[in-house]
Parts: structure tokens; sequence; C-alpha cells
């Protein structure tokens, strides 16, 4: 009787400590006060670990004098130095501490509004908790901070992340459980497998990064369906645009049709030869990698240099236009072009060729498994094509775009310097002719401006925004594959504003004309 007493006794003495399990903690605490983490801290101490949540815990004794590495999960190190130890109990030499790492899901913290206390939140960052872990770091009974050697925590990661940025969680005055992410007193290190965050404290500690672009199989297709139908069209489009721009360079022999012509032979083979490389890459097998593939993924990288170089020299074609002086001459100017236009993406891919650089390509999107192939470069030579890619598709277009973007401003400060010039324009007293006229202008000067976008290659700038957002993806992928569309309907203006009479009243604004034929009076 008696043992059934005491069996019965200890049941009922342990059903009412069941808090003291660690895995009721966290719910308890949130359960019983909005700034449960005060609470948190100290239950975590005491608590006892069992059943999964002992993966995520880890208390230990050790003498103050030592160091602790501690790991609670796999993927979570720990490293505390003996100072950071005996600060924690207060300088008292060779007494045990304890010590606690447990890892937590970063979704219990509640992220205040920005700037909401009164002291600025400098220290304040933005992003996504590194696979949504935070790990909490406790040692004795006092706080600990400022210290001289700091603490290390280590997360590793399977290179899913580019960058990531060491925090802490820092709540706010508001007593509401409410705080921010402050990567005050920490620094980050980024391996190949490893973010490594040095602090000066202890506390809760994550990594922040930015969040990938997810791209499911659906807007894949959708995207490559976009591309193929868009170079497609400005195929065949830049092939008529270079007719017409024969035909005006026959009757108008200025040098600024001979620059369009040529973008319009390199922007036509960059289409051509995309659509060709990435039809031959879906022929081929999976590990075949066939020397047709290395010769188109040379004249597509060919072609993708001519088409930046030529709109570049666009660009320095209007900045002589404007900034120098409309009867300016360059003896062989043209020839002079062609040289650079021509010859410089072609020393570029003789070398990358005689380098071996070349190949079949395997895009993979962000955070999906999703692949696509191509002929461009190689993905065997990681190195070398880490290096030709950067300097090809983002160095390079970086400066052509900031460049011609320069350019697109001055002319636009042209136009409105036209337009004060013009103000006895319409000095007649019907003045709905008058605001038809100006609308009319306003219409020119717009279509004039979003042309030479085109001519300038400013559709390129947008690469930047593919980082951004899903949307920014689609709205590139539109643009660019369309570039030869838009270079026909700029050949088709310049011809329609060529066949106008010179006297004709309704012409009688030459701003937009000006900046539309972009040419020199000299004759080659």
């Amino acid at each position: 009787m008696w043992i059934i007493l005491f069996i019965t006794t200890a049941l009922c003495f342990s059903m009412s400590r069941a808090g003291d399990f660690c895995e009721n903690v966290l719910d308890e605490c949130r359960d019983s006060d909005p700034s449960w983490i005060g609470c948190y801290e100290d239950r975590i101490m005491t608590c006892k670990p069992r059943g999964r949540f002992m993966g995520r815990i880890k208390q230990l004794k050790v003498v103050s004098l030592q160091e602790v590495d501690v790991s609670p999960t796999f993927e979570h190190r720990v490293q505390i130095p003996s100072s950071a130890l005996q600060r924690s109990i207060g300088n008292v030499p060779e007494v045990d501490v304890l010590v606690v790492a447990s890892v937590i899901n970063s979704s219990y913290f509640k992220l205040s509004p920005p700037q909401r206390s009164r002291i600025p939140q400098i220290h304040r960052r933005n992003g996504k908790v590194f696979r949504d872990s935070a790990v909490c770091v406790r040692a004795g009974n006092r706080a600990v901070e400022n210290l001289s050697q700091p603490i290390t925590l280590t997360f590793k990661h399977n290179k899913e992340v580019e960058s990531g940025t060491c925090v802490f969680w820092k709540e706010t005055s508001a007593k509401d459980g409410t705080g921010y992410w402050s990567n005050e007193g920490c620094d980050t290190n980024y391996t190949p497998h490893e973010f490594i965050c040095s602090c000066n404290h202890l506390s809760f500690f994550a990594v922040l990064v930015n969040p990938g672009i997810s791209v499911t199989k659906a807007d894949a297709d959708k995207l490559n369906y976009i591309t193929y139908i868009g170079s497609g069209l400005s195929a065949p489009f830049a092939l008529i645009s270079l007719f017409i721009y024969i035909y005006l360079h026959r009757r108008h022999p200025e040098k600024s049709i001979s620059l369009h012509m040529q973008l319009t032979v390199a922007m036509f083979c960059l289409h051509l030869t995309f659509l060709l490389s990435s039809l031959l890459a879906q022929l081929l097998k999976e590990k075949e990698d066939g020397s047709s593939c290395l010769v188109l993924g040379l004249v597509l990288h060919w072609s993708l240099l001519a088409t930046l170089t030529w709109s570049a020299l666009e660009g320095f074609h209007l900045y002589l236009l404007l900034i120098r002086v409309f009867n300016i001459y360059v003896r062989r100017y043209l020839l002079k072009l062609s040289l650079i236009g021509w010859g410089f993406p072609t020393l570029v891919t003789a070398v990358c060729g005689i380098s071996r650089v070349y190949g079949k390509y395997t895009l993979k999107y962000s955070n999906s498994n999703l692949t696509q192939h191509m002929c461009w470069m190689s993905n065997e030579s990681e190195q070398k094509l880490l290096i030709v890619s950067y300097i090809t598709t983002v160095a390079f277009p970086f400066l052509v775009v900031v460049f011609n973007a320069c350019m697109l401003g001055l002319v636009v400060f042209k136009m409105l310097d036209l337009r004060r010039g013009d103000r006895s324009f319409g000095s007649s007293s019907d003045w709905k002719k008058i605001n038809k006229e100006r609308k009319k202008r306003l219409w020119k000067d717009c279509v004039t401006v979003l042309g030479l976008s085109c001519v300038l290659g400013l559709p390129w700038g947008l690469a930047s925004t593919t980082y951004v957002s899903l949307a920014g993806i689609y709205i590139f992928t539109v643009l660019n594959s369309l570039q030869g569309l838009f270079i026909f309907l700029w050949s088709v203006a310049m011809a329609w504003s060529k066949s106008q009479p010179e006297n004709n009243s309704s012409i009688r604004d030459s701003s937009s004309q000006k900046m539309m034929t972009t040419s020199f009076n000299s004759r080659n």
C-alpha cells in the first residue's frame, strides 16, 4: 500500500512539474508575458531537456577558467572564451559555471516598426533570418557584454546564399515583446561553408540574408516563352530595320544612319544566335558538349559585346553632336568607330576562344532545382567563367549604361533648352490650337526619348531589377527580348521624319527632329 501511495505521489509531482521540461519553457513564457525574452533566459538555465528538444539545447557545467565549445545542433557551434565565463559570475576564480546554448525558431521574435523608439536604431538590420534559426547563448547569472575577447558562433550553410550579416536580438523600450535585429558589436566572416560571427556579448544570435527570388517551374516556362517569342520577333524586325537604314542611307548619307546600321547588324546576330544556341543546347545530350555548341557560344558572346559596344558608340556620337560643335570633322570617323565596334568584340572572343571558355552552359534558378541549357560559356571552367562573365555581363554593361544614361539626360536637357527658346511659337489667340500643338510636341519628345533609350541600350540597365523581385525578371526579359522590334519602330519613325517636307508648317518645332537625326552635317 505504501508503494502504491509513493508511486501516485511521484506521478502527481512529476505532472505538476511538467513545466520544468525545456520543451514547454518557450510556450509558457510567451503565454505568461508578451516580453518573454527575460523569462526564457531564466527558465532555460534550470529546465530539463527531453525528447526531440534534447537535440536543440545543450547545458554544460564547466570551470570558469576553461573555454567552452558547444554545438546545440549539427549546424550551429558556439565557442565562449574563459574571460566571458568569469565575467558571468563576477570574476570569481575556479567556480563552476552553467552554460546553455539553444536553438529556437525566429518566428517567435516580433519585429517593431522602424524608428519607433526615441533612440535612432542606427544598427538595425533587415532581411530574412537564415533557415529561421536563432541561437540563445547564456552563462552564469550576470549580463555579459563589452568583451575584449569575443565569443564565436558558427552557422553552417550549403552555399544557398552568397552573403549574410551576423545580428543579435535587441528589445525596444516598449516592453511589449517587440524588438529588432542589430549588428552592433558583431562582426561577420563568410567562408564557402560557414558564417562565422564574432560578438562581444551574450544574447540571441542569428544571420540575416537577403531573401532569394524563387522561380517556379510555371514562371520559368513563361520566361522561356517570352524570351523565345521576343527574340523570334526581334530577329526579323532587326533585319527589316537594316533594309530601311540602307534605303535611308542612300538618300541621306548621314553618319548617324551608318551607326544605326552597325548596331542593327549586331542586334540581329545577337537574337538569331541566341535562338540557335538555345535550340542546339536542348538537342544535345546531358553531358554532350559538341564543337558546334562551342562555335555558337563564341558567336553569341561576340554578338553581345558588339551590341553593347555599338550602343556605347551611339552615345559617344551623341556626345560629339551635342557637346562639341555640329560641324566637327573627324578624319575617317566611321572607319575608326568600326575598328572599335567590331574589333573589340573580336579580340575579346578570340582570347576567350583560345582559352577554351565556350561550351554548354547550365543556368540554375535561385531557390529551385530548375535548370536551363544554352551554348554560352562552359560550366566546366568555373574560374574562367566567373571572370569573363563578370566583365561581360556586369562591368562592361554597367559602364555602357551609365555613360549612355548621362547622354540621354543631356538630350533631355537640350530639348528643354530648345523649348524655352521657342516661346514665340503659338502666340495666336486660338488657345485650343496652341494646346493641341503643345501636346503634339510633348508626344514627339517622349517618343524621341524612348527611341533613344533603346538605341543607347538602356534596357540592359534593368538587369539590376532581376535581383530584387520576380517582376523585375519579367520586365527585363520582355524589354530586352523585344529590342529588335524597338529598333524597327525607331527606323520607321526616322523614315517618316525624313519623308516630311522641311517647310511643312506642322513640323515647325525642330527640337525632336534634331534629336532624332543625331547626325553630323559633314559627309563621310
